[in-house]
């Protein structure tokens, strides 16, 4: 392909991309294929000579697209949104063209320096205390600073990684030696609730340190005094704490842990503190929001995922540290091929001693592109906007008299069930029939949600979030889930 035929299938490609945004809500959002049904469908070696554009069209058409789980549709409701745009699809296709691989300053100076500017920008746009502030109001480097992971996920192990370091280092000015040092990493405990993302169980399997599963409250949240409970426990057992996720917006039921209270504990404790808020962070960008996330101010780490509820394509995670120190001290390994720039460094960062990978891709692009095309007004519309779709979607089903909220409506998710009282049976009878609800929405075709357990409690969980979702899609999930309703309890009334 040359640059004439390219700019030819480029521009067929853009109007592909249009039109299926255009008619996406068309479709069923959720795919009915069988597992399999695209192995039977694709020849089982690569092609020996080149094939058209229009033939690799007509498959992602024909083969492709029955396959495709319709995330953009403005009739997906599960788990949390996965947002794109139009703005953050140009940034994607910049990058593209540059094909970076930005693992340090000198490898592209814009891409490290972009990415510097555009991370403060964003920790101000969302009220981050100047601690996670790479640069300085006098200009100046500071000691924090932010840096674009892949996902929540990575975020979880870097900041892992670092806090083991952190508490090393802080045994070792104790004056424990080396030796001892490695006989006790063994014993380094982690602290999560019932209700932290699985994520954090995953990090802690990977860097090998144990870890301690909190009970939540009754309301879904990591409180202060469990979790002091159980840092007494363990350390009477002669283990060391040194680590502890508190999630600003949990997966099952967007809960806010006691953030204020386990900052409390962290300090005492000598803990380093993470806020996991990948998917309610965003709501920041609203200072509305503000007081209900006091204690982040006095965290190691706080990250979200702009790629979730903030316009900006996957992947692009927003990791914050208050002191690079031991993030950076970890990850650095030195090279004689991994050359480091003399001289100034306040914007000459090495972002590949902030993440797993050496390579990076051009991702402030993306997130640039989106912040100054929506401006902060467009995207607390966007935020503000599903906040009320939701809260209009909570009044309606406790109207309805046969629902009850399981969980606060604070941000675009809505955890509901069918009323006990409603339904003729115990316990079981009762979760297989909300159960039964969601399979029964999913297969009407119409929208898309998942459901989830509270402890052992079966319930739903539409999540509003859509970029281009309406009150009338809204409207539309209101109306699937009445009649889906109707149909499930007149079945289950006939047995």
């Amino acid at each position: 392909m040359d640059v004439n035929e390219f700019r030819k299938r480029g521009k067929e490609m853009v109007d592909f991309i249009a039109d299926y945004y255009e008619n996406v809500d068309k479709a069923p959002p959720m795919s009915t294929v069988q597992p399999g049904y695209l192995y039977s469908l694709m020849p089982h070696e690569a092609p020996e000579e080149p094939e058209s554009f229009e033939d690799i069209q007509r498959d992602i058409e024909t083969k492709i697209m029955p396959g495709m789980t319709h995330w953009q549709s403005s009739n997906f409701f599960g788990w949390y949104p996965s947002n794109s745009s139009f703005p953050a699809m140009l940034g994607d296709m910049a990058s593209s063209m540059f094909n970076i691989v930005g693992f340090n300053w000198i490898c592209s100076p814009a891409a490290t320096e972009l990415e510097t500017v555009v991370m403060d920008w964003l920790g101000k746009l969302i009220g981050l205390d100047s601690r996670f502030m790479a640069i300085k109001e006098d200009g100046t480097e500071g000691d924090g600073g932010g840096v674009i992971q892949g996902t929540a996920s990575e975020a979880h192990i870097v900041v892992m990684i670092a806090a083991r370091e952190m508490t090393i280092d802080r045994l070792k000015t104790n004056g424990m030696d080396d030796n001892n040092v490695d006989l006790v990493r063994h014993k380094l405990v982690a602290y999560f609730s019932d209700q932290t993302h699985s994520a954090g169980q995953k990090a802690a399997n990977i860097i090998g340190c144990q870890v301690r599963i909190i009970k939540s409250d009754a309301n879904f949240r990591l409180t202060k005094r469990a979790l002091q409970d159980a840092i007494c426990k363990d350390k009477s057992a002669g283990l060391i704490p040194f680590f502890v996720c508190a999630t600003f917006g949990t997966t099952n039921t967007a809960a806010i842990d006691d953030l204020s209270g386990i900052a409390d504990t962290a300090e005492t404790e000598h803990l380093w503190l993470h806020i996991d808020a990948a998917y309610a962070g965003a709501a920041l960008v609203c200072p509305e929001f503000r007081p209900l996330a006091h204690g982040i101010e006095r965290a190691h780490s706080f990250n979200f995922n702009p790629h979730k509820w903030m316009l900006t394509n996957f992947d692009c995670s927003a990791l914050w540290v208050a002191d690079s120190t031991h993030l950076v001290g970890a990850l650095s390994i030195e090279r004689e091929y991994l050359p480091k720039v003399k001289g100034a460094s306040d914007f000459v960062k090495d972002y590949r001693n902030w993440q797993l990978p050496l390579g990076r891709r051009f991702r402030a692009l993306k997130l640039w592109f989106v912040m100054r095309m929506y401006g902060a007004s467009g995207i607390r519309a966007h935020i503000r906007k599903h906040v009320k779709e939701a809260k209009w979607l909570e009044a309606q089903l406790v109207e309805d008299g046969r629902f009850e909220i399981m969980a606060p409506v604070v941000f675009g998710l809505v955890v509901f069930r069918v009323k006990a009282s409603i339904i003729a049976g115990n316990a079981h009878d009762v979760n297989k029939t909300n159960a039964e609800l969601v399979k029964r929405i999913n297969n009407d075709g119409r929208v898309f949600l998942v459901g989830t357990k509270l402890r052992g409690v079966d319930a739903l969980r539409p999540a509003i979030g859509s970029s281009r979702g309406t009150p009338e899609n809204t409207a539309l999930l209101l109306k699937v889930i009445k009649e889906c309703t109707t149909n499930v309890l007149s079945e289950h009334s006939n047995q």
